[in-house]
């Protein structure tokens, strides 16, 4: 894996397209995870400086064999990119960063999902069930909210073995900072879930919509002249105004999304940076896909509905978006376009271009990075545009290749055998149309097996002429010698002529005898004969580009299977034995192993198991 990801990433090419000005760099492992994160004053020469011939450094050499890809944001200066850096090692605590030890996560407040919920300070795997806000830049920050909560809403802090130990209320209830739900008779649940709705409206910044609330129940409470409960929502509705004031939690010096925008040879991109808390929390950039002659004011509020209404992310909305200032009454016209976002969010969010100070800065960085990532962008474009060229003519094809495909099989000593699929076009890998295959009923480790079931489950709706068939490709490469083609080359054989789908050209992918990167050779169909390219070629490139991604698409698929079934119960496979009886087999008697090693009298006694169900489990463990 190593050299392959160190293949697939052409740091030559990637430092001709980059800066010279100061930023930031996120390196990215095979896998996707950043391993380093690094500034420069010159973006170029410090990247570049990985890449020399000579390394001195064990832990530099170890860090460049495992990059896959790298990720740049560009600053203005040398000490923002310091204050960046410092943020992005904190969010994402690469491997080969230095870090400090009590920072392990970004912590967040979760509301517990309890029949009286809790707000509480959170940090790591969300294993517990509720409503988790954040995340926060640090424990302080959250427990400087958790204390500003406490005095708002009445709602329970406390764990769960104090709250269900209390037999009378605790000093927080005389303190009028908790409803004491933990005791009957001192709020009804409805009172108490009205104040965990509020805090929860208040964390995502709906502070004037809790203030309106708390108005209209003060006034009620008035009116039914029950003045002890005015007067308890006249001093809430107090302190959220003075929390408004001086903009502790969420105002909107503390949260806003900047917005840069750049378009050109028919390439858009957005780029994001995400101020939380006065700092640069995060920067990405977006490449949507636009259709030709797309206005750029329908570009980019497509991009803000589909970014901002994303149901699958729960993302914590700011409360001001920074527009582009260069043509931003042509890109989008805040006034005639914010009530529509604004219902669509049903939050107010403020929208402008017109910015000064502090704002204007993160605008003209968010503008530098949107420059820099179409520029790169543009950049791979046309360098994938030359290698699909150079492959036409290596192969001597005789009309545009506009769909390629690539077939590879991984398994472990021929179990969870898995097939992959992965597809490029012109503009580089196409990751919505990969597939995977699940291979089954094969003698274990027979990869000729494998790939012929796996070219019969992608060709076959094609053959019967499906109408949802995923289009036939140009080019068919299979990973492997003159055997793995043989597979293909048999399925093809009887490829119907009538069919308006012609049969692809099939290639094979030799690795060579030493089996290292850059002495691949290709291997035609029917001929079977070869194509050695040079170590330089840009037509390698883009082979080599594609074996090492259905390669990587295979391994990850394989090693999910066989997680998955590390992860399965063999009590699972047997008839009549679902999630409930494997639980009673296991608690009864004490685990696995046990449950193997039982008698046939010993398993009928477990409740729910029948002698008959005690005899099928039995031979199932005796016959394995």
């Amino acid at each position: 894996m190593t050299k392959q990801a160190k293949e697939a990433f052409d740091a030559k090419r990637f430092l001709q397209s980059l800066t010279h000005q100061p930023g930031v760099y996120r390196m990215y492992d095979a896998s996707g995870d950043i391993i380093y994160v690094g500034k420069a004053k010159d973006l170029r020469k410090r990247v570049g400086s990985y890449f020399r011939s000579q390394v001195d450094s064990p832990k530099t050499q170890t860090l460049v064999k495992q990059i896959c890809t790298i990720e740049v944001t560009v600053t203005n200066t040398e000490a923002e990119a310091l204050i960046l850096e410092n943020n992005f090692i904190k969010k994402y605590r690469p491997r080969y960063n230095v870090l400090l030890r009590d920072d392990k996560s970004y912590p967040y407040i979760l509301v517990s999902d309890h029949q009286h919920p809790r707000l509480a300070f959170h940090r790591g795997t969300r294993r517990e069930k509720g409503r988790y806000f954040g995340p926060f830049p640090n424990g302080v920050a959250v427990r400087n909210s958790l204390r500003l909560l406490q005095k708002l809403f009445p709602v329970r802090q406390c764990e769960d073995s104090y709250y269900r130990a209390r037999s009378r209320p605790c000093l927080q209830y005389q303190l009028k900072r908790c409803l004491a739900p933990c005791v009957k008779g001192y709020c009804s649940d409805d009172e108490y879930n009205e104040q965990v709705e509020l805090a929860k409206r208040f964390l995502e910044g709906k502070n004037q919509e809790v203030i309106e609330q708390l108005v209209g129940k003060m006034e009620q409470a008035s009116a039914a002249l029950d003045f002890e409960r005015a007067a308890r929502f006249r001093d809430q509705i107090g302190a959220l105004r003075q929390v408004q004031e001086r903009n502790a939690v969420t105002g909107n010096q503390q949260e806003l999304d900047v917005i840069g925008y750049a378009r050109q040879g028919g390439i858009a991109a957005v780029h994001l940076l995400f101020v939380r808390d006065g700092a640069v929390q995060g920067s990405r950039s977006y490449f949507p896909k636009v259709p030709a002659n797309t206005e750029d004011a329908e570009v980019l509020l497509a991009f803000l509905l589909q970014f901002y209404l994303n149901d699958q992310v729960e993302r914590r909305l700011p409360r001001e978006i920074i527009l582009p200032e260069q043509n931003a009454a042509n890109v989008l016209d805040p006034e005639q376009e914010l009530k529509a976002l604004e219902q669509a969010l049903a939050q107010k969010i403020r929208m402008t271009h017109n910015v000064r100070g502090e704002r204007k800065q993160y605008q003209v960085l968010a503008q530098k990075n949107a420059m820099n990532a179409l520029d790169s962008k543009a950049n791979q474009a046309s360098t994938m545009m030359m290698r699909v060229r150079a492959l036409e003519q290596e192969l001597d094809f005789g009309r545009p290749i506009t769909r390629m495909e690539c077939f590879d099989i991984s398994h472990t000593m021929g179990q969870e055998t898995v097939a992959s699929c992965v597809v490029f076009d012109q503009q580089g890998p196409k990751k919505s149309d990969y597939r995977r295959y699940n291979i089954k009923g094969i003698t274990p480790g027979d990869d000729y097996a494998a790939m012929a079931q796996a070219l019969q489950r992608r060709f076959d709706p094609l053959k019967h002429g499906k109408v949802d068939a995923a289009p036939m490709p140009d080019i068919l490469f299979i990973d492997g010698g003159k055997g793995q083609l043989s597979q293909a080359e048999d399925y093809f054989a009887d490829w119907p002529t009538e069919s308006a789908k012609a049969a692809p050209l099939l290639v094979g992918v030799a690795k060579g005898e030493s089996r290292k990167p850059g002495l691949e050779t290709l291997i035609l169909a029917g001929s079977h004969a070869t194509i050695p390219l040079a170590a330089d070629a840009p037509a390698l490139h883009l082979v080599q580009h594609i074996r090492d991604e259905s390669h990587r698409f295979a391994i990850t698929g394989h090693r999910q299977r066989r997680a998955k079934v590390r992860r399965t119960s063999r009590l699972e496979d047997i008839p009549g034995i679902g999630a409930k009886r494997r639980q009673r087999l296991l608690q009864n008697l004490g685990g696995l192993q046990q449950v193997k090693q039982a008698s046939i009298e010993q398993l009928a006694a477990v409740p729910g198991v029948s002698h008959e169900l005690a005899e099928t489990i039995y031979h199932a463990f005796r016959d394995e």
